[in-house]
């Protein structure tokens, strides 16, 4: 276990008063449990499916439209690992038949907020990327 002070490459750094609140950790470090959350929250299915729950909380199939090409089974996957990280809250409903909303935390409401200010950056010069491809491919043989 790392000392008050250790900083070394495990991402459990110089811990608060609480003794867990305050880590330091270092996404760089392939022990950081940061690195996971990384990994969920910038996959495929996972910004998709953060910026999707932004405006409003849905229900299963009701995301899984959103999110068009995802399937049921990484859509599944994808909310138990947001979840788990504290990003998005399962909320079943005591009704038949049976109800579930998923919406996101404070937290995930600002990880959110970041991924959509990357997606309409990306978005918005679709334009440049195209021609960037288009350059990239005829200079190399039409891939």
């Amino acid at each position: 276990m790392a000392s008050d002070t250790d900083t070394g490459s495990t991402g459990t750094g110089s811990r608060g008063a609480d003794g867990f609140g305050s880590l330091a950790f270092d996404v760089f470090s392939r022990a950081c449990p940061s690195r996971s959350t990384l990994e969920h929250v910038t996959g495929r299915w996972g910004g998709l499916t953060l910026g999707a729950l932004y405006e409003e909380s849905l229900r299963f199939n009701e995301l899984r439209r959103r999110v068009d090409g995802v399937s049921e089974k990484m859509l599944s996957q994808t909310l138990h690992a947001l979840e788990r990280d504290g990003l998005v809250l399962r909320e079943a409903q005591p009704v038949n038949p049976p109800r579930v909303d998923y919406e996101l935390t404070p937290f995930g409401r600002e990880v959110a907020e970041k991924l959509l200010g990357l997606i309409h950056c990306v978005e918005g010069r679709m334009d440049e990327v195209l021609a960037a491809r288009a350059r990239y491919d005829e200079a190399r043989g039409g891939r």
